[in-house]
């Protein structure tokens, strides 16, 4: 059962888009990936696992039309050739929390920066929703890592934008409340097309419609579990998938 609270205020529905990657990424003579084909589905979740230093932050901050550092020669677009710009919701794997800022001034940051009213109602039951509303005023010093980790994805989550990129946005919390998180991200950004880094396996067969893997410079599919996601954490099909993720990330070199 979730332990969290039902949202009192929901987020308005948005469809994201199918997007596409494709190219070749290098750091002066090292290549991260080459001819990479990267496919997001509409509306649905992409899952990128792989070991640390491949790549996988390095796509996800080319599709946010982020800095690099790298060498990118290819192509990144939407495939209803809409553009990207003004439509993605991008979560770093530091939470980037302002420290003069409480819990609830940092959820609040996206409206304030394009000098819009935040929304108090939705604000306080996101808050509340993710266990918080107890440090609500509280800044970032005083806040657990996982603490953080859950107002960084407030923050995200209040973007509303129709294509979120999350980078490991769960790594900092305990099981169960990793489990209570992944549940509420798939509800809250129902419709979203979201891309996640990933070094857990189970998450990726949790919530991957589709799931690649980024090793020895390319990047290749995985079969995802049958059944839509979020599957169920006991699903059988799920925890094969689980199983054969991790054997072909402990033989990837």
């Amino acid at each position: 059962m979730p332990v969290f609270p039902a949202p009192t205020s929901r987020i308005p529905p948005v469809t994201g888009p199918a997007i596409r990657l494709a190219g070749t990424a290098r750091f002066g003579t090292a290549t991260l990936f080459r001819d990479a084909v990267l496919e997001l589905l509409p509306g649905t979740w992409t899952c990128l696992l792989g070991p640390s230093g491949v790549g996988k932050s390095t796509a996800l901050r080319l599709i946010a039309g982020l800095d690099t550092g790298a060498d990118f020669q290819g192509d990144i677009k939407a495939l209803d050739g809409s553009p990207l710009t003004g439509r993605v919701a991008y979560m770093a794997q530091s939470d980037l929390l302002l420290p003069w800022l409480d819990l609830r001034g940092n959820v609040a940051l996206g409206a304030r920066l394009r000098g819009s009213p935040p929304d108090w109602p939705r604000i306080d039951a996101l808050i509340d929703r993710l266990g918080l509303a107890a440090h609500a005023r509280k800044r970032p010093a005083s806040l657990s890592g996982g603490q953080r980790q859950r107002t960084a994805l407030a923050r995200t989550l209040m973007e509303n934008k129709a294509i979120v990129l999350l980078d490991e946005p769960f790594s900092a919390l305990d099981a169960r409340t990793r489990a209570d998180m992944q549940d509420l991200a798939a509800e809250t950004l129902a419709g979203r097309t979201v891309l996640m880094v990933t070094h857990d396996p189970g998450e990726a067969a949790r919530l991957g419609a589709r799931i690649y893997l980024m090793e020895n410079n390319t990047l290749t599919q995985h079969p995802p579990p049958a059944g839509h996601p979020i599957r169920a954490i006991d699903d059988p099909e799920m925890l094969a998938c689980q199983a054969a993720l991790l054997l072909q990330l402990r033989a990837a070199t």
